[in-house]
């Protein structure tokens, strides 16, 4: 036995002391009644729950001895377990990305640790024994620890481990005693597992998984490991299950795999069986197992004395596929698999990286419902559950293992590897490998994991590819996935698959145009901090044109936000730095296509689109169905087609369509033709489900696609009637029977519009050319080199103007110098019409040498009073001209401060393409009405003016709403995503501000 050492925390040679040795995560049962229900185990007992507990800033004023018996621990404060210790009132939480938590408050290289920046947790549970479990052997599960613990039971020192993401099993057996027990607890945040625990995350510390007493029953299983054998033409299968047995006795050993139905499929029995052996059975025309049809078998294995009395019986799901490279293609079941992927962290915004069961719930059907059929644990394992629900559900799954050094290699953005681990230094192999062999052994028997995956960001060398070699000698049916050796191509051996992070679409073509001898995955790619994912499209379109193009994984799915309450006691969703915490990356743990508190970010909108695995792709007499499943046709689900005029339904219908996998067919649809007269139509089609999943209802849309077009279009037509045209020395007014207007040539502007009495401008309309700077355009610069829009947005100098009467219409022109350019040439024009119509236009001539413009516009403010907002436009969800592609054509509903997005820091959102009118009225339904004229326009109507919006770091920054802020605009650049480092809007989602641009739009009364 060892004496525990606080140097343990420093040597790279000691990271488990006295730990079981890792195993497969089965479930045990006493009966067959049990197995079947698989609810809690009489075998195991929880200590979950208040335990005692003290903290300490750093080692030396931590409590030393609180482990012994006599210890009084009375005036201690209480701790929940699991969860965090920062996130309970104790110490501060922290949120880097890169840089190790330390830098700038201490110097050190590994495996140091630092002297004063290592909180420590100490915690104190006492537990009686219940009957069911008293004369066996005990043994103790940690499920997860950050980062290193000791323990203690009785006054004894039990074990030691490092590894934040995997168990920890002690044997407690020698140390019990009648009646009470006492368990200690001396958590660490920081050892030499903190130097391989760089992810991008908040840097917490604790017992945040659940702990649990568990026993054996007198004949036990250990480690099953399950193989299921496929031949080459998928229709016969083995069943292989090897048993590692806690016996010295000859037992029997019988396993029964039944199918869905729980009908018996197949059973054997094998009798005087000792400490190991393994298992066979053949299985004919099994059910594969696939995403698409996530079918499971459930064998059962049972353990039966020599008095052949059952003594344990474990239940375990069976998925039957195959998974292999072959012809440089990865392949599930022998087709070409293509991987519409998201990465993961395990997170909720009240208690970090405890993630309850009620969480991955919604998180799984959320990938269901959303398409999304693979996920990457980044960047370490997660709770066993999770990978029995993509078991269930049906999620590719890259495991994996908890390694990222990124800090050891990489400082602001450049490589610089002098002291990188753990590299090709021998005396990290082992630690480094212990995770490895922790994660596999725990998750192997799972159908959905595809891929080992070596960790995350620790640039190449010896001693990852030895894990590599490691996971290839345990496991054929799996490949090998690690990124980093994009920096060191002499351990390519490392990854079985070319694997880039947020490499541009045009350069990933430039590889797999050159005959390359690997499939192509993007691990990370479309960085989703903010207002991002534009430009997606770019990259799924490659896995339709390059069959060694297989998919990427967006970074990323949640956003890591913490509940906090600001200074008025107000809740939010905090971010680095908002805890005081320096160093700190600030908002770039907010990144994901789901908001912090689990709703649905605009974002998901665009992703749920491109990742269909079905297309739809009408015309105005049909549609074509290109069935990009694998293995399934669509006979689950149900055609549906509707015929919108302007946005209302005026026919729907359904048909039955049977689609083969990997085919497509042209379906005719029975649309009434005299239903079509004049304006603008949609034909809207899509996919339902037939009947209830257990991850979506009956009528769910899988699929959607939608073809606009246009009959007899007529031109607008000058409306009857005169307008009186009042010519003052300051102002010129416009005025019909029920309308007026006033243009102050001095202000250079429209000042008022009036309809029936109500003033609807409370701010006159100006020129717009910059937007609130979303997280991407800060990361590549746009702020510095577009900034002169943002002068000339704020200030414009009017040189001239004309007014024309026309007696049916009147006509008034300003004419503006922007400080950009002395030879720009900017007019915005009002021509008011005798029945209150209003046409506005804006037209700019550009110049040479001018940067891109962030947005060509005409912006206003009207009371806030006029807040409900009735939409013919793309929607429903927030789009831009590189994200639009998942939005509709149709009419939709919303309020004004919907359309302020909660992305982290206040920046551009709640934009509408496509834009053919919005009302915006008040409670009682008048205000005005905004339409296009020849081309749709662009919307953004919000409480905000780009420039509040610019000014806040935070939503509660933000002032109280006294208006409603209309812009129009001709084109807002995209939004962009390739990165948001640097990455710029790709070039075609640009605007040039050496062209000439024009727009227009009417005002009308509503």
């Amino acid at each position: 036995m060892k004496t525990p050492s606080l140097d343990w925390l420093t040597d790279v040679n000691v990271f488990a002391v006295n730990r079981v040795p890792a195993h497969s995560d089965h479930l045990y049962y006493a009966t067959m009644e049990e197995a079947r229900k698989k609810g809690e185990m009489r075998f195991r007992h929880s200590l979950n729950g208040p335990w005692k507990f003290n903290y300490a800033a750093n080692l030396r004023s931590r409590v030393e001895q609180f482990y012994e018996n006599d210890f009084d621990a009375n005036g201690w404060d209480t701790i929940q377990v699991p969860g965090h210790i920062q996130l309970q009132g104790f110490g501060k939480s922290q949120y880097v990305n890169t840089m190790y938590p330390w830098d700038g408050h201490e110097v050190i290289r590994p495996p140091a640790i630092p002297v004063e920046n290592n909180p420590v947790g100490s915690y104190l549970k006492t537990f009686t024994l219940p009957e069911n479990m008293k004369n066996q052997p005990l043994y103790i599960s940690f499920q997860g620890v950050e980062t290193a613990f000791y323990v203690w039971l009785n006054g004894e020192f039990v074990g030691y481990s490092e590894d934040s993401f995997t168990p920890s099993n002690f044997e407690l057996t020698p140390y019990l005693q009648a009646g009470e027990n006492k368990l200690a607890v001396e958590v660490y945040q920081r050892s030499t597992g903190s130097w391989l625990e760089d992810q991008d995350f908040w840097r917490f510390s604790g017992i945040f998984r659940d702990v649990y007493l568990y026993s054996k029953p007198s004949i036990h299983v250990e480690d099953v490991y399950v193989h299921t054998h496929l031949d080459d033409t998928f229709t016969n299968a083995i069943l292989e299950v090897n048993l590692q047995m806690d016996t010295d006795q000859e037992i029997t050993v019988s396993l029964v795999i039944e199918d869905a139905d729980h009908k018996v499929v197949e059973e054997v029995k094998q009798e005087k069986v000792s400490s190991s052996c393994t298992v066979k059975l053949s299985v004919k025309n099994p059910q594969l197992w696939s995403a698409e049809s996530p079918y499971l078998y459930q064998v059962f294995i049972k353990l039966y004395n020599q008095s052949g009395t059952l003594i344990e019986v474990i239940p375990q799901n069976v998925g039957f596929r195959r998974f292999e490279m072959k012809n440089k293609i990865m392949q599930l079941n022998g087709k070409r698999i293509l991987f519409k992927g998201v990465n993961r962290h395990e997170f909720n915004c009240h208690s970090g990286r405890l993630v309850t069961k009620e969480d991955m719930l919604w998180d799984i059907k959320t990938l269901k419902q959303n398409n999304i059929n693979a996920v990457r644990t980044a960047h370490y394992p997660n709770q066993s559950y999770w990978y029995d629900l993509c078991d269930q559900y049906g999620i590719y799954v890259m495991d994996e293992m908890n390694l990222e050094t990124h800090g050891s290699w990489q400082k602001m953005g450049v490589v610089e590897p002098s002291w990188v681990i753990p590299g090709n230094l021998p005396q990290w192999q082992n630690i480094v490998m212990d995770r490895a062999v922790s994660m596999f052994e725990r998750d192997k028997n799972h159908p959905s994991i595809l891929i080992w995956s070596c960790g995350n960001e620790s640039y190449a060398g010896e001693v990852i590819q030895n894990v590599t070699r490691y996971f290839k000698k345990v496991d054929s049916s799996r490949l090998v996935h690690y990124e980093g050796v994009f920096y060191d191509r002499n351990y390519s051996e490392t990854s079985d698959m070319e694997s880039q992070m947020y490499t541009k679409p045009a350069d990933i073509e430039k590889y797999l145009m050159n005959n390359p001898d690997k499939p192509y995955i993007s691990c990370e790619y479309m960085h989703a901090m903010g207002n991002s994912l534009g430009g997606m499209k770019k990259y799924t379109d490659l896995g339709r044109k390059y069959p060694m193009y297989q998919g990427g994984f967006i970074w990323d799915y949640i956003d890591q936000g913490i509940v906090k309450k600001d200074r008025y006691g107000q809740e939010f969703l905090a971010y680095g730095g908002d805890f005081g915490d320096r160093p700190t990356d600030n908002n770039f743990c907010f990144n994901g296509i789901v908001y912090a508190n689990r709703e649905l970010s605009p974002k998901m909108q665009e992703v749920r689109f491109l990742y269909q695995n079905i297309k739809l792709i009408p015309d105005r007499n049909g549609v074509e169905i290109i069935n990009d499943q694998l293995f399934k046709d669509t006979s689950d689900l149900v055609l549906e087609y509707r015929l919108l005029f302007e946005g209302e339904q005026l026919f729907r219908a359904q048909k039955q369509v049977n689609i083969e996998p990997g085919s497509k067919e042209y379906i005719e649809l029975d649309i009434p033709a005299e239903l079509i007269k004049a304006g603008e139509y949609v034909v809207q089609t899509a996919l339902l489900l037939k009947e209830k999943t257990i991850w979506a209802n009956e009528g769910f849309e899988l699929s959607f696609g939608e073809y606009v077009f246009q009959k007899d279009k007529q031109d607008f037509i000058s409306p009857e009637g005169t307008v009186r045209v009042v010519k003052g020395d300051v102002n010129i007014g416009v005025h019909g029977e029920h309308f007026s207007t006033i243009f102050s040539l001095q202000m250079g502007s429209l000042i008022s519009l009036n309809y029936a009495g109500k003033e609807m401008i409370e701010q006159a309309p100006s020129p717009l050319f910059w937007r609130a700077l979303t997280d991407n355009d800060k990361g590549n610069q746009t702020g510095f080199d577009m900034s002169a829009w943002y002068a000339a947005s704020l200030c414009r100098k009017c040189i001239g103007f004309d007014v024309q009467d026309k007696k049916a219409y009147a006509t008034i022109r300003f004419d503006y110098a922007l400080s950009i350019d002395s030879a720009v040439k900017l007019s915005v024009s009002y021509t008011v019409y005798a029945d209150g119509r209003m046409k506005v236009s804006s037209s700019y001539q550009g110049v040479a040498g001018l940067p891109k413009m962030p947005i060509f516009g005409v912006t206003f403010k009207m009371s806030a009073d006029y807040h409900q907002l009735d939409w013919y436009a793309n929607g429903p969800e927030e789009n831009y001209i590189d994200r639009a592609n998942g939005a509709r054509l149709g009419r939709f509903r919303n309020k004004v401060p919907d359309n302020v997005a909660a992305y982290s820091v206040p920046q551009e959102s709640g934009n509408r393409t496509g834009v053919r009118r919005v009302d915006v009225i008040n409670n009682e339904g008048t205000g005005i009405r905004i339409s296009s004229t020849d081309q749709p326009i662009e919307c953004n109507i919000s409480p905000y003016t780009a420039f509040e919006l610019e000014n806040a770091a935070h939503h509660y920054e933000l002032p109280a709403i006294h208006y409603t802020v209309v812009t129009v605009a001709g084109k807002q650049m995209g939004v962009g995503g390739d990165d948001s480092w640097g990455a710029p809007v790709h070039e075609e989602f640009r605007i040039n501000a050496e062209k000439d641009l024009y727009f227009e739009f009417m005002i009308e009364p509503k």
